[in-house]
């Protein structure tokens, strides 16, 4: 399509890209589960105000209203993209369930990163204790081992979510590398 046909498609005196960010808009909100209220409280609180109606006319409205420079650096700050990403044609971007997934996934991947230093911190806690308690460091092991094979129901040691630090911890010197 000439450059005056991809003006023509998106309205007249209207960029093309202007249309790719109503999609972009669209896609992105809807990829997280928002309203146009949540999008509109979002952005308000990016600092970059605009009610829910504005909102739906920018995706929806016949014809889709403009999108102003503030708007549009405030949708990019929101969903986290660049204005490159936010102009771009549709088809460059990834399809909104591979989006979502992609989305869920990082943000378990953040979750579990932060679990793991918890954990890390408990169980240093505990060698500390049974450092400051020799007499105590098998039954404290014993019961820990114990708990995590009681609530991973028997998979505790053959289970990849077991760090290996805490299964060499738990090893007692006579058990060996093989247990």
């Amino acid at each position: 399509m000439s450059e005056e046909g991809a003006t023509r498609a998106a309205g007249p005196e209207r960029p093309l890209p202007e249309d790719h960010v109503a999609q972009r808009v669209k896609m992105e909100r809807e990829v997280r589960g928002w309203s146009t209220v949540t999008l509109a409280e979002r952005m308000t609180e990016a600092g970059h105000p605009i009610n829910q109606s504005a909102i739906w006319r920018i995706e929806s409205g016949k014809p889709r209203r403009r999108v102003n420079l503030d708007e549009a650096l405030g949708f990019c700050k929101v969903f986290d993209i660049s204005l490159d990403d936010l102009t771009a044609a549709p088809g460059h971007i990834a399809n909104p369930q591979v989006r979502r997934l992609v989305g869920e996934y990082v943000e378990q991947w953040k979750q579990w990163r932060a679990l793991g230093k918890a954990m890390d911190a408990v169980q240093a806690e505990l060698r500390a204790y049974t450092e400051a308690h020799p007499d105590q460091d098998d039954m404290v092991k014993a019961l820990l081992t114990h708990e995590m094979t009681v609530a991973s129901n028997g998979e505790f040691h053959h289970h990849r979510g077991a760090p290996p630090k805490l299964q060499s911890w738990l090893r007692t010197p006579d058990q060996g590398a093989d247990s």
